[in-house]
């Protein structure tokens, strides 16, 4: 199984549906744009988002277990996937690319 590294490509904030809907969140994202993480076996990284995981999961796991053009050529590369977290008020869109070991 390779190992992934997935980076933190943009960041949205949809402020109007934040002032509608969400109670008000401390600490709403600790993902910063440019920061790197490395899933070894495809497990989530030290320091990663519990909730971005459970949407990059499945993508890792593909890829890190050998599939390759999971969105039918949509991607130039198929060893990557770009990938965004489920949050409805800051999703959060990551680049996930192969490693060769």
């Amino acid at each position: 199984m390779k190992s992934c590294k997935i980076t933190v490509l943009r960041k949205a904030n949809y402020q109007d549906l934040i002032d509608e809907y969400e109670n008000y969140q401390e600490v709403p994202c600790i993902m910063q744009i440019g920061k790197s993480f490395i899933s070894y076996d495809s497990k989530i990284p030290a320091g990663f988002c519990n909730s971005a995981w459970a949407s990059l999961y499945p993508y890792v796991f593909a890829l890190s277990s050998g599939a390759n053009n999971i969105y039918d050529n949509w991607m130039k590369d198929p060893k990557k996937a770009i990938v965004s977290c489920s949050d409805g008020f800051r999703p959060v869109s990551f680049l996930i690319e192969v490693l060769d070991d």
